[in-house]
């Protein structure tokens, strides 16, 4: 779909970008604050962030709980949420264009007037503490926090997090809120038909009542290596995975590219190097690899379940292939191919209003970044061989990765693993 994005500068400190989609038929918005659970007063209440989170859509100064703002909200099909993580807190709606004012009123109500009560309060703590119980069951889920530990990041397990629940007073969500609930720690993204209502949308969003405060920094962590590391559990009947590497930089957008094609051409189909030869030969249901960069650092991580028998063997794959590519062993044809498949997902990706609006979100909430969509074709079409194999070596030469698992068995077992991907760092 055609749009146009032009960044919107308020006088209040928020900024944020408006994508006009001319004769759209819904409207996206999305309201994002550096306001996670790293941002919390202290470790003791950790989850304030979260609880809060879950409280956003509760008493507010029109409505007295709940379920009167949930009806008011969707009664025309609106869809709203919102989400914490270590960082951020953001709201999202997506609505019918007939009522976007409507939305965005609400929306601005949830967030800057809400009126936190006791009893909300407790429903939610029990709500986050089921919700956190959940992930414990989720082997893939509580990998990565042990992991981000591991490598030096300042963040607790879920396991280490649920105590901190039964901490948080209704002192601390308000605290939380009016400390990182300021609107120069506010940007937002809204996309829709927005011909003819910027001067509206501009006077709402001035109009936030939030007090301007402060935008907040992102933490710095000193990344490191670590051993390999074994989360057990008894009803883990197989190993859940994951080899993580990083790097302590931002990754350019040409490396990034580069990067989400070599993973593509490792295990993003069923005739990929290291996913696609495991399912020939009957190892693995799945392995995934995937590349993210963040405002300090950056990570390269291969992940999946195998059963205990066959693991030795997928991890001979897996170093084999690695081995290749730090080696310079990727055709033309390979690269091609991952090209070829990137462009139809391209094209793919903006069918509807949501999708436009999430191409732009995940960069711009995170370090005032705008992508440019019409140059995607053109950034495909310059991914070289020797930029793949450039970054995938960054990675290594840095040396600093660990080698995680959720498992039933015995770490020796992980440690045997372990010993085949660190050849990769040796020959380095």
């Amino acid at each position: 779909m055609n749009h146009i994005i032009e960044e919107m500068r308020l006088k209040n400190g928020a900024k944020g970008l408006l994508i006009d989609v001319p004769g759209a038929t819904t409207m996206s918005m999305q309201f994002h604050f550096r306001a996670g659970n790293r941002y919390a007063k202290s470790k003791d209440i950790e989850q304030v962030a979260h609880i809060m989170e879950h409280m956003a859509f509760g008493a507010n100064a029109r409505f007295k709980n709940e379920s009167e703002f949930e009806f008011e909200f969707t009664k025309n099909g609106a869809y709203r949420n919102a989400y914490t993580s270590d960082l951020s807190m953001a709201y999202e709606a997506d609505c019918a264009d007939f009522e976007w004012d409507r939305i965005l009123d609400l929306q601005k109500l949830a967030i800057s007037q809400p009126r936190f009560n006791e009893v909300e309060l407790n429903a939610e703590k029990g709500n986050v503490r089921s919700e956190l119980t959940n992930y414990l069951n989720d082997h893939h889920r509580i990998l990565w926090p042990r992991v981000q530990q591991l490598l030096g990041e300042d963040v607790l397990t879920y396991r280490q997090s649920l105590p901190t629940i039964s901490n948080v007073s209704l002192a601390d969500v308000r605290e939380h809120h009016r400390r990182t609930h300021t609107t120069r720690n506010l940007r937002f993204v809204i996309a829709g038909k927005l011909n003819g209502r910027k001067a509206e949308i501009k006077r709402q969003l001035e109009d936030f009542g939030l007090a301007e405060g402060e935008s907040f920094e992102v933490p710095h962590d000193e990344l490191k290596k670590a051993g390999p590391c074994i989360i057990r559990r008894k009803s883990a009947t197989n190993l859940t995975f994951g080899f993580f590497m990083a790097i302590p930089r931002e990754l350019d957008d040409e490396e990034l590219d580069a990067m989400h094609y070599l993973n593509h051409i490792l295990t993003g189909t069923m005739h990929s190097r290291i996913f696609g030869a495991a399912r020939q030969k009957g190892l693995a249901y799945n392995v995934n690899a995937y590349t993210a960069t963040g405002f300090y650092d950056s990570g390269w991580d291969i992940t999946g379940q195998v059963n205990h028998e066959t693991a030795g063997d997928l991890f001979d794959i897996i170093t084999r292939e690695l081995k290749h590519v730090l080696d310079g062993n990727i055709k033309k044809e390979e690269v091609d191919a991952a090209k070829s498949f990137a462009l139809g997902r391209y094209q793919m990706g903006g069918q509807t209003v949501s999708q436009i609006s999430g191409f732009y979100t995940g960069r711009y909430f995170a370090d005032g970044f705008i992508k440019d969509y019409y140059k995607v074709p053109e950034m495909i079409k310059n991914v070289t061989v020797e930029r793949m194999i450039e970054t995938a070596r960054c990675f290594i030469d840095e040396n600093k990765w660990v080698l995680a698992a959720v498992s039933n068995g015995e770490r020796q077992a992980l440690v045997d693993l372990n010993d085949k991907v660190a050849t990769l760092f040796k020959a380095s």
